[in-house]
């Protein structure tokens, strides 16, 4: 990917799973700002200025250099009803720490709006990032991680194949405390593109 490309779009039944461009940085915050309390009980301590849209704008710019370098992906997930030059975000998607070599894995990880859950709307864009990772990446091991407490997160990925590989202790720390994870993982089917189930 060359600075100038355009950027990853991924289209499904009911959505758009895109890079974003800077000037979408207003849109990112109102979603992690609609779901401060939502995606934060779930998620590292941030950086001080992360409801800011200077920090969006500048991490939104940083995150297609990461990805021009195969360092990272990271995707939002769109309503499919609205171009995505202007549809809300409801979800963000994740490949980060990507390693090549004998390895070719990502780390997953994956955030839905509070008010679109139960849908199946992340199933859906997971199973389309799942397949662009192992066909139009190359790689063959993505690594997804989740709190023992999760049920919904755990559920998703049951439902696309990903198998529970361990318990790690104290993994990650959320909140101020060191929070015990479930780490799961999904290597590439035979056939890329022939991720199971609905």
């Amino acid at each position: 990917m060359t600075s100038d490309s355009p950027p990853l779009l991924l289209t499904t039944e009911r959505l758009h799973v895109t890079q974003l461009p800077s000037d979408a940085a207003a849109r990112v915050l109102a979603y992690y700002d609609t779901n401060r309390e939502h995606l934060g009980a779930v998620s590292p301590t941030r950086p001080a200025t992360f409801f800011s849209t200077a920090y969006w704008r500048t991490r939104l710019a940083q995150d297609r250099e990461d990805f021009r370098h195969d360092i990272s992906l990271r995707l939002y997930v769109l309503p499919r009803d609205a171009p995505p030059s202007s549809a809300p975000v409801i979800g963000n998607i994740s490949l980060t720490h990507i390693r090549r070599g004998p390895l070719q894995a990502a780390d997953l990880g994956y955030g839905l709006d509070r008010n679109h859950t139960g849908h199946g709307f992340m199933t859906e864009a997971l199973r389309a990032v799942c397949d662009y990772a192992f066909s139009g990446m190359g790689l063959h091991r993505l690594q997804a991680n989740h709190l023992p407490e999760n049920l919904k997160s755990a559920a998703v990925l049951r439902r696309l194949g990903f198998a529970v590989e361990g318990y790690a202790r104290d993994f990650l720390l959320i909140d101020g405390h060191w929070r015990d994870h479930v780490l799961t993982s999904l290597v590439a089917p035979p056939e890329p593109g022939l991720l199971a189930g609905p």
